[in-house]
């Protein structure tokens, strides 16, 4: 079924476009168009967030981080193996896949430790690669309420995601 799924959609909008008697090619290469000229626009901006985001994990500064907020954050509940996962997240989501899978790979994906990283995948976001995207496209320059928005989101998700698992699944 899903190898009829593109042709039918590909018919479908000719179709539409015939009924409508909409230039086809020419809606195309508009929207082609667009497109790079967004891309143009937050090209800058993904580049920075990347070199950012290696920087810091080739440093090691996100693992001493999260070596010198342990003890703050186990009393809440968080396993100290999770805590470079929660540090990484709002920047990178392949960075944190990685981290995730190493904390299934070291810990179990059954354990507390794999539970909490695999909640706090799936209950966050990238939020600085989503800011920088949404603010290079639409021209913002002062992104500092959206940015504090969104780590408090991020915070809440974290710490929740140990909540929720140790209410949920233990």
């Amino acid at each position: 079924m899903t190898a009829l799924l593109v042709p039918a959609i590909f018919c479908a909008i000719l179709i539409y476009g015939l009924h409508k008697k909409v230039d086809i090619y020419d809606a195309l290469t508009c929207g082609i168009r667009e497109g790079l000229q967004v891309c143009a626009g937050i090209f800058p901006a993904l580049v920075t967030m990347l070199t950012l985001i290696t920087m810091l994990r080739a440093s090691g500064a996100i693992d001493l981080l999260a070596h010198f907020l342990a003890p703050i954050v186990e009393p809440l509940g968080m396993p100290a193996d999770c805590l470079p996962l929660a540090l990484l997240r709002p920047f990178s989501g392949g960075g944190a896949l990685a981290v995730g899978s190493a904390v299934m790979e070291q810990a179990g994906p059954d354990s507390l430790s794999g539970r909490i990283a695999a909640v706090m995948l799936g209950s966050s976001d990238t939020s600085f690669y989503t800011i920088a995207v949404y603010s290079a496209y639409l021209g913002l320059k002062d992104t500092r309420y959206t940015l504090k928005a969104a780590l408090c989101a991020d915070l809440a998700a974290f710490l929740m995601s140990g909540i929720a698992v140790r209410l949920l699944m233990t």
